[in-house]
């Protein structure tokens, strides 16, 4: 496995399990045997500045995204942690998934003079990340934030996961008559819900279809009112738009009011943990999937599939967006050869790259991360569910309308 780091900011350390989940980090792994570079082979080590969360109410998420880029990083580099002899260290800040502690965990990266920053898994944290890096001149890979506003927000700002509108125009997907139908939109009141509504308000509206939105408060903890207004609004298509520690509660409340039985519920499907929480009204329901380790037949899925068997499990849904930040990161040292800003920029503006989802392409022009998509079910499978791949959407069937500078 790649080198890391072992010198972790103070502040990675504080607060009870933040600090468990930085503590575990440490140290892991030492390149693979007979991939190692030589000492005389290293040139200069490059730093980068990871933001995310590993407390909080997407703790899962962000422990997610650092295997997928520890993983990333042992691909892209061969299992040395060094490419064309510029030594690859990063060093974890948890966010807490609160926006001013990413600001200030940011901003102490570049006042040690870091010149990439990468992680965010909270759409409110890379939105406020994105402008500093700007400010600073520093590139920022983001991560699993969904948030439409982070394409094309400045030069500096990449993304290595997907963005709402690929999941609406995958929902949208599932529609065969869709104009003159009613849909609402059921999303937590947050950065992310909120893009969520903008744009099934705007792709479903653009199909003739009349869009309505429920948006619940983040720290909600009893949803049957929001389940009954659903069922009066009585809609031809829910789309349910939710992150976080709240699922279990929120869809056992919707199937107890019987929302699920009463419309066509359309999802994006979370982790692999989250799969119990539909109950009954699992096969009931039809999901968006960003990924499932199933849909992709490519040597770098396989290779992610190895490396989490080697660790007694399988793939899950953010992993890959941090195995894609690996990628970009590693490219973009590679083409630069080390780490000149606006080289870095240049060289991953248009890059095509196959990842562990297919193949890939960052749109020079807003910095779209353009990939496949899934239609997805899941079925019975033992005491559990495993999602059955209905359609794979390419790239180009999906990709979100340009950013206009």
């Amino acid at each position: 496995m790649v080198r890391r780091n072992n010198g972790f900011s103070r502040r990675a350390f504080a607060g009870g399990a933040a600090g468990l989940g930085a503590a575990a980090w440490i140290g892991r792994g030492l390149p693979r045997v007979g991939a190692q570079a030589t000492p005389g082979s290293i040139k200069d080590t490059i730093r980068v500045g990871i933001v995310t969360s590993q407390s909080g109410p997407l703790q899962t998420y962000g422990e997610q995204y650092l295997t997928g880029f520890e993983i990333g990083l042992d691909y892209a580099t061969g299992g040395t942690g060094v490419i064309n002899g510029h030594e690859i260290v990063y060093e974890v800040i948890d966010d807490t998934g609160v926006p001013d502690v990413a600001v200030n965990a940011a901003k102490d990266f570049i006042g040690q003079g870091y010149k990439i920053l990468a992680g965010s898994v909270v759409s409110g944290v890379a939105l406020q990340v994105a402008p500093l890096a700007e400010q600073n001149q520093v590139l920022f890979v983001s991560g699993p934030a969904a948030a439409d506003g982070i394409t094309g927000i400045n030069d500096y700002t990449f993304r290595s996961g997907r963005q709402v509108t690929q999941d609406v125009l995958t929902a949208r997907s599932f529609l065969e008559s869709p104009d003159g139908q009613n849909a609402l939109v059921f999303a937590q009141d947050t950065a992310f819900g909120q893009s969520t509504a903008a744009a099934v308000t705007a792709i479903f509206g653009e199909a003739g279809v009349t869009v309505e939105q429920i948006l619940v408060p983040q720290d909600a903890a009893d949803f049957a009112p929001f389940a009954q207004r659903i069922l009066d609004a009585a809609p031809d298509l829910l789309f349910v738009a939710w992150a976080g520690a709240t699922a279990t509660a929120m869809y056992t409340s919707l199937e107890n009011q019987g929302v699920l039985s009463s419309t066509q519920v359309v999802s994006g499907l979370d982790i692999r943990a989250s799969y119990p929480i539909f109950g009954a009204g699992a096969e009931q329901m039809s999901f968006v999937s960003h990924y499932v380790y199933q849909a992709p037949d490519n040597e770098v899925n396989t290779f992610m599939v190895n490396e989490m068997e080697a660790r007694g499990g399988v793939p899950d849904l953010f992993m890959p967006d941090g195995f894609s930040g690996a990628q970009m990161i590693v490219h973009a040292i590679e083409a630069a050869d080390g780490e000149d800003v606006d080289a870095m920029i240049e060289a991953l503006e248009g890059y095509e790259y196959q990842g562990v989802k297919g193949d890939y392409t960052i749109r020079a022009s807003d910095h779209a991360h353009l990939q496949p998509m899934f239609q997805v079910q899941l079925v019975a499978e033992g005491d559990g569910f495993e999602p059955e791949v209905l359609t794979t959407l390419a790239p180009d069937e999906i990709a979100p309308p340009e950013v206009e500078a």
